[in-house]
C-alpha cells in the first residue's frame, strides 16, 4: 500500500513508539494525526517532537474522542492506516506484602490497552469500510495493534499488563476474518524490551542486565525498530491476521 498522500492514524504518538512510528509514516509523505493525552501532547510540544505530526488531545476509551480524531482525518485524506500505540504498563502482584491486587487498577489497564485497542479499531474499520478501494484486490486499509511477548510470556508482578496484551493479541486473527469482507487488513506487533525514557532513568548496569537476555542482537528495542515494521507490514498487502514478536529471540524468565 501506497500511504503517500493518505491519512495515518497513530495513538500514544506523543513518545516512545507511537512519535517514532507516526514520524516515519510523515516522513514518507502521508498526512499523520497523533492521538494521546493533552499532557502527553504539551510535553512532545516542550521537546520539539511533533514536527510533521498533528497531535490531537483524545482518549482512547471515548467513543466521543476518537470519532472526532477519525473525523478529522477523513476530511483531510482517505484513512489508509491505523497503529495502536496506547498503552500503559503498572506493575503489581496478586498478592503481595502491600495486600491484594487492587481491582480498580486491574480494570484500568484493561479498558486503556484492550478496550481502547479495540474502540479504536473498531471506529476506524467503519471509516475505512466505505472508502474506496486502493488496488485490484480490493484493499481499503491497515490496522496495526500493539501486544508484548507479555502476552506470551507475562513476569511476576505482570498480570494485569499480560491480560491486556493477551487479549489484544487473540483480538488479531479475530478482526482480521471479520474485517476481510471490507479489504482492511490487521496484525499485531509484540515488542520485547524496549528502550523508553524509564529504563534510560536505570542504572547502567540494570540496563546491561536486560540486553545480556536478549540472545541477538544483545540490545534493548529501539523505537524506530517498531516504526520499521509497521512500516513493513503496512507496505507488504499480504500480510494479514498476523502476530510479530519483535524480541531479538527474547523469552522472558519468570521475573
Amino acid at each position: 500500500m501506497d500511504i503517500k498522500g493518505a491519512s495515518v492514524i497513530v495513538t500514544g504518538a506523543a513518545s516512545g513508539l507511537g512519535n517514532a512510528t507516526a514520524r516515519s509514516f510523515a516522513e514518507k509523505g502521508a498526512v499523520v494525526f497523533g492521538l494521546d493525552l493533552q499532557q502527553s501532547i504539551d510535553k512532545a510540544v516542550e521537546q520539539g517532537i511533533d514536527e510533521g505530526i498533528t497531535l490531537i488531545a483524545a482518549d482512547v476509551t471515548s467513543e466521543d474522542d476518537v470519532k472526532a480524531a477519525i473525523a478529522r482525518a477523513t476530511e483531510a485524506a482517505p484513512l489508509r492506516v491505523v497503529v495502536n500505540c496506547a498503552g500503559i504498563a503498572p506493575a503489581a502482584r496478586i498478592v503481595s506484602k502491600k495486600g491484594v491486587h487492587a481491582l480498580d487498577l486491574f480494570e484500568t489497564c484493561i479498558s486503556v490497552n484492550l478496550v481502547g485497542t479495540f474502540n479504536v479499531l473498531r471506529l476506524a474499520a467503519e471509516a475505512m469500510s466505505t472508502q474506496d478501494t486502493v488496488d485490484e484486490d480490493g484493499q481499503r486499509g491497515v490496522i496495526i495493534n500493539t501486544a508484548s511477548v507479555a502476552a506470551y510470556e507475562g513476569q511476576v508482578g505482570q498480570i494485569a499488563y499480560a491480560a491486556s496484551k493477551g487479549g489484544v493479541y487473540s483480538m488479531g486473527i479475530c478482526a482480521a476474518r471479520d474485517l476481510a469482507q471490507f479489504g482492511i487488513r490487521v496484525n499485531t506487533i509484540a515488542p520485547g524490551t524496549i528502550e523508553t525514557p524509564m529504563l534510560k532513568g536505570l542504572t547502567e548496569e540494570f540496563q546491561k542486565s536486560l540486553e545480556a537476555a536478549i540472545p541477538f542482537p544483545s540490545r534493548l528495542g529501539r523505537p524506530s525498530d517498531y516504526a520499521q515494521l509497521a512500516n513493513a507490514i503496512v507496505e507488504h498487502d499480504y500480510l494479514n491476521g498476523e502476530s510479530f514478536r519483535m524480541d531479538g529471540a527474547l523469552r522472558m524468565a519468570p521475573r
